[in-house]
């Protein structure tokens, strides 16, 4: 469930190498530096995923909330801290560390979001919740438009291997698929060493489709499709 391999960075080579000419860009910046603003603000890319709500899951009602970094540094750095998710996140370290893996997607240019997952009001779990066609990981696969892609970590030990996560991410799927008519997949990207999050997946609904590999690991990519979604 864990990100390692795709980037929230909007570096060059994470986008695609697309010139136009000089007097284009001059007559054009100042309405496209508008439009982008406008773009990340109102939140476009992924629908108005902070106006989603809650939803309701046989575990309890689980509401997304956009990270506050003021409010929830501290939580999503101490779960970072913790060896079982560190194996796979590679975000251990001081806060500063955390901060920034959460800052370049929140000041980026909105094609990921990461949120606190509430289940019946308790923060209990990471996500992120990003454009896979507009990713990195877009060059891994055949992608379609408006793939939507999630990244999960479940916080505390206690809450883990007992099927939570397969239940949650069956929830948030279908959430993705509710609220992004124009979405047809939800695309995950687990380390293949990590076989309890592959397990997860599996159970949510999700196929395997291929092995892929990612900067930072060799990973599965598995697909939940809107025209499956009553059948898995």
């Amino acid at each position: 469930m864990s990100p390692t391999g795709t980037s929230p960075s909007t570096d060059n080579e994470d986008t695609l190498d697309l010139r136009l000419p000089d007097d284009f860009v001059a007559l054009f910046a100042t309405e496209a530096t508008d439009t982008i603003e406008e773009t990340v603000a109102t939140g476009e890319l992924l629908d108005h995923m902070a106006d989603w709500g809650p939803t309701p899951t046989p575990a309890g009602v689980l509401h997304l909330l956009p990270v506050r970094v003021e409010r929830d540094l501290p939580l999503i750095h101490g779960w970072m801290n913790d060896p079982a998710v560190s194996a796979f996140w590679n975000l251990a370290g001081p806060r500063d560390t955390t901060q920034d893996h959460l800052l370049a997607q929140l000041n980026g240019d909105g094609r990921s979001l990461p949120c606190v997952g509430m289940l019946d009001g308790t923060p209990m779990s990471y996500w992120e919740i990003y454009r896979a066609d507009l990713d990195p990981l877009a060059r891994r696969y055949r992608a379609r438009p408006h793939d939507t892609g999630i990244h999960l970590l479940i916080g505390g030990a206690a809450d883990r291997g007992r099927g939570l996560g397969s239940t949650l991410l069956r929830a948030v799927a279908d959430l993705v698929l509710d609220r992004r008519p124009a979405c047809a997949r939800v695309v995950a990207e687990p380390d293949l060493r990590n076989i309890p999050s592959m397990a997860a997946f599996l159970s949510a609904g999700f196929q395997f489709f291929d092995e892929v590999d990612l900067p930072a690991k060799r990973a599965a990519l598995m697909l939940r499709d809107r025209s499956l979604r009553d059948l898995m």
